[in-house]
């Protein structure tokens, strides 16, 4: 089970270096929220099984983490209340409850939820840090390909 950890932070730290190369995170009040939405059907069987999540390309995996800036370092990962509102290009609200997994020093998000194809879904964050004295926001839009 460690290698699967091990695997899953490798994973995350990836799909992480990718959010950020593709402007997928936000600077804001001393933190930096990542942020990042794929198809689960492109995530390892394992790592699927490891985390309850259903491997479909009809099915996405929204992946949050919130790091406290610090400088000369990467940060530090820090525990978070996030309320998440996703909605379509038509204003309709899609219920996204995101659950906390926390592993060695990493600390994360996710939620999984149904998606068709080219359809573009728009994520308000509302972030809470531990300790932190007012909320944060953070916003995200995606469209997912699933043929």
């Amino acid at each position: 089970m460690k290698s699967l950890a091990t695997f899953l932070s490798v994973l995350i730290l990836a799909a992480l270096s990718l959010t950020a190369a593709a402007e997928n995170s936000t600077h804001t009040g001393g933190y930096t929220i990542h942020h990042n939405a794929l198809t689960t059907d492109s995530l390892p069987s394992q790592v699927a099984t490891a985390y309850g999540l259903q491997r479909s390309k009809n099915r996405a995996l929204l992946n949050v983490s919130v790091i406290r800036d610090e400088p000369g370092t990467m940060g530090t990962p820090v525990h978070a209340s996030i309320r998440t509102v996703a909605r379509t290009l038509y204003g309709q609200i899609r219920p996204v409850e995101l659950r906390e997994i926390v592993e060695d020093k990493a600390i994360y998000y996710i939620a999984d939820f149904p998606v068709a194809h080219r359809e573009t879904l728009m994520f308000d964050f509302e972030i809470m840090p531990e300790g932190g004295r007012y909320p944060l926001r953070a916003h995200m839009r995606q469209e997912f390909f699933t043929n």
